[in-house]
C-alpha cells in the first residue's frame, strides 16, 4: 500500500530504482568517495606495518618487483568493480551486486565475507596504529615506558578503536573532512618520507641490492632462497603486502548512497585510489629498500621498517617518520570504521544480520551508530591472540597482525569474486551503467578471477615454520588463524543458512518503488 510520494533527484531516483530511500545524508563529493578509498588502501599504513611479509618471504628483491605486479591485477579488480558500482550503486555494495546477479544465496555469502573482511582490515589498521605510536612515543620521549609491551600496544589499539568510532559516529560531514584531509597527508606525508630516506642517510643501497637480494626468514627450507620451495612456497607470501595495503577500495560503493553523481563519482573513487596508490606506494618502498644499510640486521629485527630507519636516519628523523605514518594510519583507521558500519547498516537494512534492528538504525545526525560501536568491538575480540607473546629466531613478530591481515585479504578478495564473475557471466545483458568497460570485462573478469583465488589460498598459509603442523617445533601461538576462524565462520554460515536463513530471506529488500513519472512511492515493509 502506497503511503506517500515524493519528487526524487538523479542520485535518489537511481537508488530508489534499486528499492532505497535516502536515508544517509548525500553530502559526499565525488572527491571525498575517492578519499575515503585511498585513505583505507592508505600506503603510509600497508606499506609500512606489513612490509615484513615482503621482506621475511623473499626480501628486498621480492617487494621491488612483486609489488608492481600484483597492483597491475589489483587494478584490474577495481576496474571490473568499477563498472559494478556504477549499476549499482548502493552501500550494500559487492553483497547487493552478488544478490541481484547471482541470487539471494550468493548475496548471502558474499555480505558476509565483505562484513567479516572489513572488520578484519579494521582490527589489523589499528593494531598496526597502535604499534607505531607506541614506536613513535618511545622515539620522542625518555620518560615513555621502556621496552616493547604487548599490554600496553593493546591498550592503544582499544583507544584508538574508540576514538574513531566517536569520530565515525559524530557527523558524516565530519568524516567527509577527515577524508579530504587524508588525501594531502598521505600525499604530503609520503613525499616527506620519500625526501628524508633519500636525502639524509650516509649511504644507500645498489640496484642489485634491492633487486636482486632475497631474504627467507620463515623458517621454511632451512633458510634458502633457492629451489621449489622457496620459489613456490615462501615467495608467493610476500605478495600478500601488496595484496593487504591495495585492498579496502570497495568503501567508494559503501560510501555511494552519501556521494554525489554517485553512478560516475563512485566508479572513478574505485579505479583511481588504486591507481594513485599503487605507484605511490612503489616510490616509497623502494626508498625503505635503498635506506637499508645491512640486510642481516632487517633480518633479525624480523622485518620491521623501524629497524631501516634506525640504521638510516638519527632519532629526530627517525620519530619524525614513525610519527607521519602514525597519523596516516589513524586516518586510515577512521575511514576503515566508516566503510565497515556502512556495510553492516546495509546488510542489516535487508535482515540479514541477527539484530539487525539495532545495526540499521541510524542516529538523528543520520549515522548507523549502534553499527559503529559493534563493529569496533568485534574488531578488538577478534585481535586477542595479539597479547600472546611470539618470537622467532629471538625476533619479534606479529603472527596475530599477520592473520586478521590475511582474514582481511581472504573476505575481501572472495568476496569481490562473486559479482565479478556473475557480471562475467551476465555478459552483453548486464545494464550497464554510466561509467563502464565498454566490453573489456570479457577478459578482465577471468583474470580478475584467477588473481583473487591464488592469492586467497596464498594468504592460508602458515607465514612461520613454527606456524606448520608438519614441523617438529610447531606451537599453537605461531599458527596463522586465518583458515580455522575464516573455515569457522563459513561453516557456521552454512548451517545457518540451511537450518533458519533460507526459509525467511529474500535478499535485498523494497523500500520504493519509482512511477513512471519520476516519483517515489513507499512501500509497506514486513
Amino acid at each position: 500500500m502506497p503511503e506517500g510520494h515524493e519528487i526524487l533527484d538523479e542520485d535518489e531516483k537511481h537508488l530508489a530504482s534499486l528499492g532505497y530511500t535516502q536515508e544517509l545524508n548525500r553530502t559526499w563529493s565525488s572527491f571525498s568517495n575517492f578519499a575515503i578509498s585511498f585513505s583505507i588502501i592508505s600506503i603510509l599504513a600497508g606499506c609500512f606495518t606489513s612490509f615484513g611479509l615482503g621482506w621475511n618471504n623473499g626480501g628486498p628483491a621480492a617487494i621491488a618487483w612483486g609489488w608492481p605486479i600484483i597492483s597491475v591485477f589489483i587494478l584490474v579488480i577495481g576496474l571490473c568493480m568499477s563498472e559494478l558500482v556504477s549499476a549499482y550503486p548502493t552501500s550494500g555494495g559487492i553483497y547487493w551486486w552478488a544478490a541481484k546477479l547471482g541470487g539471494v544465496k550468493a548475496g548471502f555469502y558474499t555480505g558476509w565475507l565483505n562484513l567479516i573482511g572489513l572488520i578484519a582490515i579494521l582490527a589489523s589498521v589499528s593494531y598496526g596504529c597502535a604499534t607505531f605510536l607506541d614506536l613513535t612515543l618511545g622515539t620522542f620521549s625518555e620518560t615513555w615506558l621502556a621496552g616493547y609491551s604487548l599490554k600496553r600496544t593493546f591498550l592503544l589499539f582499544v583507544v584508538i578503536l574508540a576514538i574513531s568510532a566517536v569520530i565515525n559516529i559524530f557527523s558524516s560531514h565530519l568524516l567527509a573532512v577527515i577524508n579530504n584531509v587524508s588525501v594531502w597527508w598521505h600525499v604530503a606525508g609520503a613525499v616527506a618520507v620519500i625526501a628524508i630516506l633519500w636525502l639524509l642517510p650516509e649511504q644507500h643501497a645498489s640496484l642489485h641490492e634491492v633487486f636482486a637480494t632475497t631474504v627467507n626468514n620463515t623458517g621454511f627450507f632451512g633458510g634458502s632462497t633457492s629451489g621449489i620451495g622457496f620459489l613456490f612456497f615462501v615467495l608467493p607470501i610476500s605478495a600478500i603486502l601488496t595484496q593487504y595495503t591495495i585492498t579496502g577500495y570497495d568503501a567508494s560503493a559503501h560510501l555511494s548512497e552519501e556521494t554525489k553523481s554517485a553512478a560516475d563519482g563512485a566508479a572513478k573513487g574505485i579505479w583511481r585510489s588504486i591507481f594513485y596508490s599503487a605507484i605511490g606506494g612503489w616510490i616509497l618502498l623502494l626508498s625503505f629498500l635503498f635506506a637499508v644499510q645491512d640486510v642481516d640486521e632487517v633480518t633479525a629485527g624480523g622485518g620491521a621498517v623501524a629497524v631501516i630507519f634506525g640504521q638510516a636516519l638519527d632519532t629526530q628523523w627517525m620519530g619524525i617518520v614513525l610519527l607521519i605514518s602514525t597519523a596516516g594510519q589513524f586516518f586510515c583507521a577512521t575511514a576503515c570504521q566508516t566503510s565497515a558500519s556502512r556495510m553492516l547498516f546495509a546488510f542489516s537494512r535487508d535482515r540479514a544480520v541477527p539484530g539487525h534492528q539495532l545495526w540499521s538504525k541510524v542516529s538523528k545526525h543520520k549515522i548507523p551508530a549502534n553499527g559503529v560501536v559493534v563493529t569496533a568491538v568485534l574488531a578488538a575480540l577478534i585481535t586477542l591472540p595479539a597479547l600472546v607473546e611470539v618470537d622467532i629466531n629471538g625476533a619479534p613478530v606479529p603472527v596475530a597482525f599477520f592473520a586478521v591481515v590475511s582474514i582481511g585479504v581472504v573476505g575481501l578478495y572472495l568476496c569481490f569474486a562473486v559479482p565479478i564473475y556473475y557480471r562475467w557471466k551476465a555478459g552483453d545483458a548486464f545494464p550497464v551503467g554510466k561509467w563502464n568497460l565498454r566490453g573489456h570485462h570479457r577478459w578482465m573478469a577471468p583474470v580478475a578471477l584467477i588473481e583473487i583465488l591464488v592469492t586467497s589460498f596464498i594468504a592460508l598459509w602458515p607465514t612461520s615454520n613454527l606456524g606448520a603442523p608438519w614441523d617438529p617445533g610447531f606451537e599453537w601461538k605461531y599458527v596463522n588463524y586465518t583458515p580455522l576462524l575464516v573455515g569457522a565462520v563459513l561453516i557456521l554460515l552454512y548451517l545457518y543458512w540451511h537450518l533458519s536463513v533460507k526459509k525467511w530471506f529474500t535478499g535485498p529488500i523494497k523500500q520504493v518503488e519509482v512511477t513512471a513519472t519520476g516519483d517515489q512511492v513507499v512501500l509497506d515493509t514486513p
